[in-house]
């Protein structure tokens, strides 16, 4: 039996503007590799659009919110290809669009332990979100309209909308702890995710305010991107992905 012990790799303490001079950052990294980040933003868009699209014609609007939220949980997993391109650049490189599409790092099962994680926390939120609207009101709201002025002219609908942002804050923060260092730590074969989403916390309990402003940041850029009918998304996710790489390096500068 072996006595190896599993040593934690140092975390840094970082200001609390840290993030906005990891999002200034990631624009230079942008505009290195303009075309290949640009082309991961339209797919995303394109992909997310067309969910949304579908749920509206479907008549199930109200699902949009719930999916937007979940969006926020999945959305580190996605961004590998830009973390690979993060790298690359720091490395003095340049990527390319087969580079950030195709991340052999992204194939392992570490990562999709991780990904399990972040999709059963997703279910849990969905429950959660149906359970509100629920106990909210007993119709069925089925067009933009009809749900829009429930939940934001009547009583129930205001405390839906309070106790959902609530409570999927609460669930998204939990996520955002897990997966905001831990999603572009593995990609480095020597980390596994258990050390990682241990050093991922670690990151975030001991530099609270600073993530949470960064946490804020995400929401707020993502939202935008959400309310420009996705196509700010095409700008804003890659911005994200790529500061979140820097975000990863400075916070923990001894790692492969």
């Amino acid at each position: 039996m072996s006595d190896q012990t599993v040593s934690l790799p140092a975390v840094a303490t970082i200001s609390i503007g840290a993030p906005f001079k990891w999002l200034a950052g990631a624009w230079q990294d942008y505009l290195k590799a303009p075309v290949p980040f640009m082309l991961y933003g339209i797919i995303l868009s394109a992909v997310s659009a067309m969910i949304a699209w579908a749920l509206v014609f479907s008549g199930a609007f109200a699902w949009v919110f719930v999916l937007s939220g979940g969006f926020f949980l999945v959305a580190p997993i996605l961004a590998m290809g830009l973390y690979e391109g993060g790298r690359m650049i720091e490395q003095g490189q340049t990527p390319g669009l087969t580079d950030v599409v195709l991340v052999r790092e992204a194939a392992r099962l570490d990562l999709a332990y991780l990904g399990l994680a972040l999709f059963l926390i997703y279910l849990f939120w969905t429950r959660i979100a149906q359970i509100v609207y629920a106990l909210s009101t007993p119709f069925m709201h089925k067009t933009p309209g009809e749900f829009l002025t429930f939940m934001f002219t009547t009583q129930d609908g205001l405390s839906m909308a309070l106790t959902g942002t609530l409570v999927g804050g609460a669930i998204a923060f939990l996520a955002f702890s897990l997966v905001v260092i831990s999603a572009p730590m593995l990609l480095s074969a020597k980390t596994d995710v258990f050390i990682a989403t241990i050093t991922s916390v670690r990151c975030v309990t001991k530099n609270f305010l600073p993530m949470l402003v960064w946490g804020l940041l995400i929401v707020l850029l993502t939202a935008i991107g959400l309310a420009t009918a996705f196509f700010g998304l095409i700008l804003v996710y890659p911005l994200i992905g790529l500061a979140s790489w820097r975000a990863y390096r400075e916070l923990v500068p001894g790692s492969p």
